[in-house]
């Protein structure tokens, strides 16, 4: 694997292949096969997403905003991660929120 440095400032928000629209992100690694994935994912308010799996593990941190998952409430600061094939969501943000989304073989 290669260092990689992306600064987040000088990167546009684009629409976010996959998700509800309204919400964008900017790709921050796009990772060959076998390396991580990495984007800020933001959620507008009242961002609403089904439940669903990966392959793969899944990271969360969440940098602004809250979302609520499972019935339960992740704010600003939370870190998560979701195992490989584990259902997680589904997601609702009532006031937006901005997450740091990586995800790992």
């Amino acid at each position: 694997m290669q260092e990689v440095v992306a600064r987040a400032s000088e990167l546009e928000w684009e629409p976010a292949d996959g998700y509800p629209a309204g919400t964008y992100w900017k790709v921050l690694r796009r990772g060959n096969a076998g390396e991580p994935k990495a984007v800020l994912l933001q959620f507008a308010a009242g961002f609403v997403m089904q439940a669903h799996s990966h392959i793969c593990v899944e990271h969360h941190y969440v940098i602004r905003g809250e979302y609520d998952s499972q019935e339960e409430r992740f704010p600003a600061g939370t870190y998560r991660v979701i195992p490989k094939h584990e259902d997680h969501g589904p997601f609702r943000s009532a006031q937006g929120a901005e997450v740091l989304v990586m995800w790992e073989d």
